[in-house]
């Protein structure tokens, strides 16, 4: 999820002497009174085992005064950022050394020390993002202390107004999520705390992908399914950039909510017009109000979607402008403006040609692919194949009776195959 180059400091000398720069950095600034009394109980630890006691009583030994440092750990202590970043590499590296990551201890004494740096100043964020990414990355990568770790640092972002140095790729974290060995509750309750971090960051398109994911995430017996896909739904209706509906549509969650009031609309948007989204519109107001949908925004986009529907049936053929204007029921005058839209949207791929008023078709996206659209591109390719057939026969036999007027018409049927082909 996150990387970066780990600094180390305190790295030499035995346990004893590192354990004791730990304990003497913890206690900088601190009264000599109070730093007496910190270091006396390390040294009553260090002193209080003899060199014949068995290895298990050692460990123990080295566990109390690792626990010593940790609790003595209050901020992130008054030293130089690379002072600061060893030091935390240093106890980090002792804590999963002395513990199994999937202790109870573990966890334990990584919460206390996420406490700690969370209520550190903010003005040594830089610092802090480095010593938490340190620590993710000396976790193993199934550890479960990875979860609150990755949180932890993603609310310092969120706090800081700084989401932007962390790295939040969908694909990244889903891979990351498979490997850690957490909960399917906790793992949806990540991914529903990026999405709330991301909508509040003011970033709704790549919230939009988390929802998908928290959605796939929840099992189908979870009380929130309905709610959550509802959500989902409203929020792929409400984002203007949001044009592909196929992939929330095949969503478990979704498909379960066949029965809510949102579905119906959802539905149209996979398969219909703008007067399907204009009667849903004038029936269900409250819905609208509801889940913020704008009724303006809602027309737009299925306008846009309805003009890609229409170029897929017109792939590598000219597309009048009535035909446009009676499907998007608006002005022929308005025609272009909306071809340069749809174009813009990245949905169709044509050349606008006012001679002819017509918008030549070379690609255009289909709202779903089911077997409707496998048996036109399959009608495509035939035509294609055989359209080709014909010209290399026709190319050969020019080539043999050595007629250059005839091979150049062949290369003018075969750019034309070609166009074919890229459209399919």
């Amino acid at each position: 999820m996150f990387a970066t180059d780990s600094v180390s400091v305190f790295a030499e000398g035995t346990f004893e002497e590192q354990i004791r720069e730990l304990v003497e950095y913890t206690t900088r600034g601190r009264p000599d009174d109070e730093r007496a009394s910190v270091l006396q109980p390390f040294k009553d630890i260090m002193g209080e085992v003899a060199e014949d006691k068995p290895e298990e009583m050692d460990l123990d030994r080295r566990r109390a005064a690792l626990e010593l440092v940790l609790g003595n750990t209050k901020g992130v202590g008054q030293g130089t950022e690379q002072e600061i970043e060893g030091f935390f590499n240093l106890l980090f590296s002792h804590l999963l050394i002395l513990y199994a990551d999937t202790s109870p201890e573990a966890r334990q004494h990584v919460t206390s020390l996420l406490s700690v740096l969370s209520a550190s100043p903010s003005e040594q964020s830089s610092v802090k993002y480095r010593v938490l990414s340190n620590l993710f990355n000396a976790t193993p990568r199934t550890s479960a202390l990875r979860l609150p770790i990755y949180t932890t640092l993603l609310q310092l972002a969120v706090f800081n107004g700084q989401l932007e140095v962390v790295p939040l790729s969908r694909s990244n974290i889903e891979h990351s999520l498979k490997e850690i060995n957490v909960s399917g509750e906790e793992k949806s309750e990540f991914l529903k705390f990026i999405v709330d971090i991301l909508v509040q960051s003011g970033q709704p398109e790549a919230a939009y992908e988390f929802r998908l994911a928290y959605a796939q995430s929840l099992p189908p017996s979870s009380e929130l399914l309905q709610s959550v896909a509802a959500d989902a739904i409203a929020a792929a209706l409400r984002q203007p950039s949001i044009l592909d509906f196929e992939p929330l549509c095949k969503i478990e969650a979704v498909i379960a909510a066949k029965d809510h009031e949102l579905f119906p609309l959802l539905q149209i948007f996979l398969n219909n017009g703008l007067a399907e989204v204009q009667a849903f519109a004038d029936s269900h107001a409250a819905v609208l109000e509801t889940y913020q949908l704008d009724r303006s925004q809602l027309e737009h986009k299925v306008r846009l979607l309805a003009f890609s529907s229409l170029a897929f049936d017109y792939i590598g053929r000219d597309l009048p402008y009535s035909q446009i204007a009676t499907t998007l029921q608006i002005d022929p005058s308005e025609v272009e403006k909306w071809s340069i839209d749809v174009i813009r949207a990245g949905l169709v791929s044509g050349k606008l040609s006012q001679t002819t008023q017509s918008l030549r078709i070379s690609r255009s996206s289909a709202r779903k692919f089911e077997r409707e659209q496998w048996e036109a591109l399959e009608k495509r390719l035939l035509t294609w194949k055989a359209g080709l057939a014909s010209v290399i026969e026709v190319v050969a036999n020019a080539q043999r009776r050595g007629d250059p007027g005839e091979v150049a018409q062949a290369m003018i049927q075969n750019e034309q195959g070609s166009q074919v082909e890229s459209a399919a």
